[in-house]
């Protein structure tokens, strides 16, 4: 799933907006508020993805901003379980085991995260 991106340096979020579920959907078109991107966080670390399951192209939460494992250890598809890692978005469990999110690059500048 391709996704267009606004250009390098756009704000996504805020860290602190990230503490409440280790993750935050970003919605790019306003397609009905569903997120185009996500990102995670994890300790200082933050990474991006496009928020589609390799499996079938779903969006992975079926609750806002709900993208992590209750472990906060693992992504996890909301649809059919699918678990993936937080560092490369590497399917580590399910029926696309071995397959990977699309990453998105983003970096921390000043408490907020960005495009990268």
């Amino acid at each position: 799933m391709t996704v267009a991106l606004p250009p390098p340096g756009t704000v996504l979020c805020t860290l602190s907006d990230l503490d409440a579920t280790g993750a935050k959907g970003i919605s790019l078109d306003g397609n009905a508020g569903r997120a185009g991107i996500f990102v995670v966080r994890d300790g200082a670390g933050v990474f991006g993805y496009v928020n589609s399951c390799p499996h079938i192209g779903v969006p992975l939460e079926l609750e806002p901003d709900e993208f992590i494992s209750d472990l906060h250890n693992e992504i996890i598809c909301s649809t059919h379980g699918a678990r993936f890692s937080l560092e490369d978005g590497l399917c580590v469990a399910g029926p696309c085991e071995g397959d990977m999110l699309e990453p998105v690059a983003v970096k921390i500048e000043n408490e907020k995260v960005v495009l990268a």
